[in-house]
Order: C-alpha cells, then structure tokens, then sequence
C-alpha cells in the first residue's frame, strides 16, 4: 500500500517556476499514491523556466485549503515574486499553517510564506539570496540541505529534491501537525 493514499496534495505556482521543483516532488507524492492538483492565480497552463508546460487544474481563487491535506511550494525567482503579490494565493497558503497541515517549499518558494507572515518562530532554510526576507518575518535561517519544523519542510536548491522528496512523504503521510501554526 502507498504512504499516501486518499491524501490531496495542492501544488501553487505560476509562470517561472523552477521545472524540476514541480515534476520532482509531483512524481515522488504520486508514486506514493496521493492525488495531487496545480493551483494557479489564473486558468489555462502556466509554463516554467526551462518551458515544461503544466495544465491549471483550479484557480487561487477557487481553491479552498479545505479540499487538501498537504501544500507544496516550489520555487523560481519569477513564480515566487509573483505569487506572493496575489491575495488568494497568499490566504490559501496561511490557511494550511492555521489549519496545522504539511507544508512543502523549496528554493525562492519561501517568500510567499513571509507575505502570508507564517514564519515567526519557525526554522526554515531556502535559497541562500532569501535569507534576510525570511529572517525579518520572523524566522530561523538556517543552511541546510532539507529542514523539518513541525510538518513545514524546506530545501534550498534542485541538488536538494532527493532529500526534500523523502522528508515531504513523511510529514504528509504523518498528516496533522499540532505545532504547525500561523
């Protein structure tokens, strides 16, 4: 039986994301059986930086964290600054730390969770160029190549996904996390 079968797993990303930072961890939840959905601020298909194309499945606006168990956030310079300037995307993803359930992020994905001022008190590490933000809202920055913090998992970088892969099956196959919080 897979880890994470009946799990629903969002992913929220717009155009510019890191390509590797959605298919690696898409591929790893599905193979573990969780059913997983593209959120986007608009319709249609958003495309990555290296040109993978991915269909949007629902809106930011559209979804509801309710529907879901877990939230993964890659990164990408331009898919991160861009996401953190959309209120929908922003509320949904506090909802999931309101709510105590897993969250993924990886590499520039980081800046949206101190525009949805999640990190106070937090140890998260991302690329290297966010540390200030996420220091300022509030967090503990470290250097590492995966960090778990009460179901919030972050990586740096690509070279990073084996590892944040593993530890992101883990905490969402744990489920509810009582100290995850906003």
């Amino acid at each position: 039986m897979s880890r994470l079968n009946g799990k629903k797993v969002a992913f929220v990303l717009t155009d510019g994301y890191e390509d590797s930072e959605l298919t690696s961890p898409w591929e790893a939840l599905s193979a573990e059986g969780a059913e997983v959905t593209l959120i986007a601020p608009k319709g249609g298909e958003i495309e990555g930086k290296k040109g993978f194309q991915a269909p949007v499945d629902i809106t930011t606006s559209e979804a509801n964290a309710n529907d879901y168990d877990a939230l993964v956030l890659p990164g990408g310079v331009v898919n991160a600054d861009h996401l953190r300037m959309d209120e929908a995307a922003v509320g949904f993803v506090r909802s999931f730390f309101e709510n105590g359930k897993p969250v993924g992020v990886i590499c520039h994905g980081a800046w949206i969770l101190a525009e949805a001022d999640v990190l106070k008190g937090r140890t998260i590490t991302s690329y290297p160029s966010l540390r200030t933000d996420l220091v300022n809202a509030g967090a503990d920055w470290v250097d590492q190549e995966v960090v778990v913090d009460e179901g919030l998992v972050s990586s740096r970088k690509p070279d990073d996904l084996p590892a944040f892969n593993k530890k992101l099956v883990e905490e969402i196959a744990e489920g509810m996390h009582k100290g995850q919080r906003a």
